[in-house]
């Protein structure tokens, strides 16, 4: 297993952490999403590495910016 910290612009509430968690828990391999809403980080456990585009995408679709990895 993979995991890696993302920072993410824009959360502020519990419907921000859903979002972020269903779109990025979709995303092919991944076991476990985890969102620190205060600190704005989203620690994401997967099978294999995740590319950062299709992570970024998830983010962005769920309405929020993707700032590093």
């Amino acid at each position: 297993m993979i995991t890696v910290t993302y920072q993410v612009q824009g959360m502020t509430c519990g419907h921000c952490v859903n979002s972020v968690s269903t779109e990025v828990g979709a995303l092919p391999g991944v076991e476990n999403v985890q969102v620190d809403l205060d600190a704005g980080r989203v620690t994401v456990t997967s099978q294999r590495p995740l590319d950062i585009t299709s992570v970024r995408n998830a983010v962005d679709e769920a309405g929020y910016d993707l700032v590093s990895a």
